[in-house]
């Protein structure tokens, strides 16, 4: 296989006791459909950007491994997880490592089991950073100083065939309120593109949205993968915020001068919502958990 082929998942949320995500939805079906929608095809990475659980524990996230992993194996790909808002670092470390427990990953320094899940590893050529901008019981994201450190030092020297950035959070704007409210801080998100700047990063790979988004910033394409669990409605009022019961992925194909994202996205019904919240709901969810504004900024009278 020429080039880099990577097939780009985010937001499985599967739980430790097996249970529905919001009553309806059967997240491990989900994933095998995923997984069977693009089985016929070869992969160099499969990257799950994020949330990967919904309660944190550690059985979710040996469920998720003991689905994906052999079916990577057996498409010759390894596997890579970056930690979303849901997920637990304590947790994910322990059955998932720094995000590359298969890659002889070097994970940020430090001992403290609670610190931002970082990693880098080289293989074939190939360079893969994970980053971790979730914040401990909260839904919107950051990237820590340290962090940045990481990645311009990692950064420093370029790989032989390039590199590929892992982050839960994009640093692009939403496209409701709620999820602009739940992004990345508009700060960390510009440092993320000018440290990545005239490197070799050829792509960033994010989740999050629930929802198919690329864009490209500063040269590099920042490409979001649609959710396994549930496919965000994108284009209903902003103000409110709806999900039907369907999954989807993307597959992205880096080659010599050229990025390619093809997302897959199915419905397995055509009025079946997950959940619908309307303005008001919307609103107390922004004011309850949304990122706090600064008073100085307030646009209020």
């Amino acid at each position: 296989m020429s080039g880099l082929r990577i097939l780009h998942l985010s937001d499985t949320h599967f739980s430790g006791d097996g249970g529905r995500h919001y009553g309806v939805v059967d997240t491990a079906e989900h994933l095998r459909r995923a997984l069977a929608h693009v089985g016929h095809l070869l992969f160099d990475l499969v990257v799950v950007s994020g949330d990967v659980s919904e309660d944190g524990t550690e059985e979710s996230y040996r469920s998720v491994r003991e689905q994906l992993e052999p079916w990577a194996q057996a498409r010759g790909a390894r596997v890579v997880f970056a930690m979303g808002n849901h997920d637990r670092r304590d947790s994910f470390r322990t059955v998932l490592g720094g995000g590359q427990p298969d890659a002889g990953e070097q994970e940020l320094p430090g001992v403290d089991l609670d610190r931002p899940v970082a990693s880098v590893a080289d293989r074939d050529g190939w360079r893969v950073i994970v980053l971790d901008s979730s914040i401990p019981g909260v839904g919107y994201g950051d990237l820590e100083a340290e962090q940045k450190q990481f990645l311009r030092e990692s950064l420093a020297t370029p790989a032989e065939r390039g590199t590929v950035v892992v982050v839960h959070h994009p640093p692009v704007r939403a496209q409701t309120d709620l999820l602009q409210a739940l992004a990345l801080d508009e700060q960390d998100g510009q440092e993320l593109i000018d440290i990545v700047r005239g490197t070799d990063v050829r792509v960033i790979l994010a989740g999050h949205y629930h929802l198919p988004v690329t864009e490209y910033v500063a040269g590099v394409p920042v490409t979001v993968a649609p959710g396994v669990t549930n496919l965000s409605c994108a284009f209903g009022d902003p103000a409110e915020e709806a999900a039907v019961n369907g999954y989807g992925g993307s597959v992205v194909t880096i080659e010599e001068d050229r990025v390619r994202v093809v997302p897959f996205l199915e419905r397995l019904a055509p009025d079946d919502l997950v959940f619908h919240f309307d303005a008001d709901v919307v609103a107390d969810i922004i004011r309850d958990a949304g990122r706090p504004v600064d008073p100085a900024e307030s646009l209020a009278p």
